[in-house]
């Protein structure tokens, strides 16, 4: 669709700019005047300035957005337009995708796009949507600097979380790996010498070694059958989940597991109050932000319980009341927003309510993970009894018979 950059003006003399698309120069005059009395010039965005090039980049993690955010906010402070800002974020950007999305981004806007338009048609698929909807939000406002500075510390809170639960889970990962290796190698080569050893004392083997021996066998004859069905089930599991009726499933499984469920509950609670807390005070409908915010929570049953509130809200009905019908929202979440709207003050009720959640998400892995790790040292050693025991028994049985 042709994209139209236009000037117009109020009947009060007051001058507008900006983009909109169009089937045709008719109908994007139309548009206009909807929102302004009088159009002075329109002219078509060239095609090639249209085209998105950009539309393979992967997603740009929290990190990079963090320090792009603070870029921004400091060089807008410093008064310098916008097209120049953009250009030198451009230029210190470490993230290689990012950077080629904000010059692009710059050429957008020197051809008469808005910053939020450009992010939306270059990096819908690379930037969150939180990013994008929060710029767009700035800009309406008019106050573009506030908004990069909220979502600077907001990304930086979001990569603190992320690299202290990869920390945390890095240890136990690596045990158990190293586990599933040293098992194999005992099943695939260890065990099979000793089964020459049992054979030249011609003795009654007992039990153990019996089934030990039996699981050796299994796993040379069926060690590639056993990685295919476990890469299939993998396979099977993700393709299901991407299924509107799979993810749901899945997601409301997860809440279900012990431990792990309670610490996804309030990581997303934390991500829902963060985004709410941010878009509300960066000026953004509460309808809007409702959305938004659903959107960005990972959990899909938690997501679609808070975009289905969208009606009630839409139809009058405070937002607290419409989440307190929902089954998998933490019941302090929702007494917080219900006080939050009775009181005037959602922002700051829901930005002290993240705190705590994060808090709690910390906490809550920090008490997984030390339970985790006694779990797997308890397992790894009573594995390795077992076979000493199903090993040697066969000798002590022998030395009990000469």
């Amino acid at each position: 669709m042709p994209t139209y950059k236009y000037e117009g003006a109020y009947t009060s003399g007051e001058k507008v700019s900006g983009v909109v698309e169009a089937v045709s120069q008719t109908d994007a005059v139309n548009q206009i005047r909807q929102s302004c009395e009088i159009v002075l010039s329109i002219r078509e965005v060239p095609r090639s300035s249209v085209k998105d090039p950009l539309s393979r980049l992967r997603k740009i993690n929290a990190k990079s957005l963090s320090l792009t955010c603070q870029q921004f906010a400091i060089i807008l402070k410093a008064g310098l337009p916008l097209v120049q800002a953009v250009d030198l974020v451009a230029g210190q950007c470490p993230d290689k995708n990012l950077a080629a999305l904000l010059r692009q981004a710059s050429e957008d806007v020197s051809n008469g796009w808005s910053l939020s338009y450009s992010f939306e048609q270059r990096g819908a698929k690379a930037l969150p949507v939180t990013f994008r909807e929060t710029v767009r939000a700035g800009e309406e406002s008019g106050d573009l600097q506030a908004a990069f500075q909220r979502m600077a510390d907001y990304f930086e809170r979001m990569n603190k979380t992320h690299e202290s639960v990869v920390s945390a889970l890095t240890y136990p990962m690596f045990v158990i790996g190293v586990a599933v290796v040293v098992v194999t190698i005992i099943m695939l080569y260890a065990v099979p010498t000793f089964v020459g050893v049992f054979e030249g004392m011609s003795i009654d083997l007992p039990w153990a070694t019996r089934a030990l021996i039996a699981m050796s066998n299994f796993f040379q004859k069926y060690i590639l059958l056993m990685i295919a069905l476990v890469a299939f089930i993998l396979f099977a599991v993700r393709l299901y989940g991407t299924t509107e009726k799979g993810g749901l499933a899945l997601a409301k499984a997860q809440l279900g597991i012990p431990v792990i469920g309670s610490v996804v509950r309030m990581s997303n609670s934390s991500q829902f109050a963060h985004t709410m807390s941010m878009l509300l005070t960066a000026g953004m409908p509460i309808l809007q932000s409702i959305e938004v915010a659903g959107r960005t929570m990972s959990n899909l049953c938690m997501s679609q319980e808070v975009l289905d509130t969208l009606p009630g809200v839409e139809g009058g009905r405070t937002l607290g009341e419409c989440m307190g019908y929902a089954k998998e929202l933490p019941p302090m979440l929702v007494q917080m927003t219900s006080v939050g709207e009775s009181t005037g003050s959602m922002e700051e009720t829901l930005k002290v309510l993240a705190t705590y959640y994060d808090n709690e998400t910390d906490l809550k892995t920090k008490r997984a993970i030390a339970l985790l790790e006694p779990s797997i040292i308890i397992v790894l050693a009573v594995l390795v009894v077992l076979i000493l025991f199903a090993v040697y028994l066969p000798m002590f049985s022998m030395y009990g018979n000469m």
